[in-house]
């Protein structure tokens, strides 16, 4: 399993979130919402240091993760984070 941030999101997460050089960026299982795997459960993402990191990438400094608790979630499957150019918002997708 990757981690995947096209140039667009790292540019999102720079502007909107403000995120810079040695910051860590979480991406999660949360309860609510629908994902392609599991109904009731959707992805959930914020600023966080990490616990126990199952997958990482690092991107011009910034620590994209993952932690072992939530691997579950991805089914095996890459996540890919990309920004919707209509509503300029991120769009994750998932790859076998």
């Amino acid at each position: 399993m990757n981690i995947n941030i096209s140039e667009d999101a790292l540019l999102w997460f720079q502007e909107e979130m403000e995120v810079k050089d040695g910051d860590y960026i979480r991406f999660y299982s949360r309860y609510g919402g629908s994902s392609p795997f599991h109904e009731g459960f959707s992805i959930g993402m914020n600023r966080e240091e990490p616990h126990d990191i199952g997958v990482e990438v690092i991107v011009q400094g910034i620590h994209f993760y993952i932690e072992k608790d939530d691997q579950w979630f991805f089914n095996e499957h890459d996540l890919v984070v990309e920004v919707d150019n209509e509503s300029e918002e991120l769009k994750y997708s998932y790859l076998k």
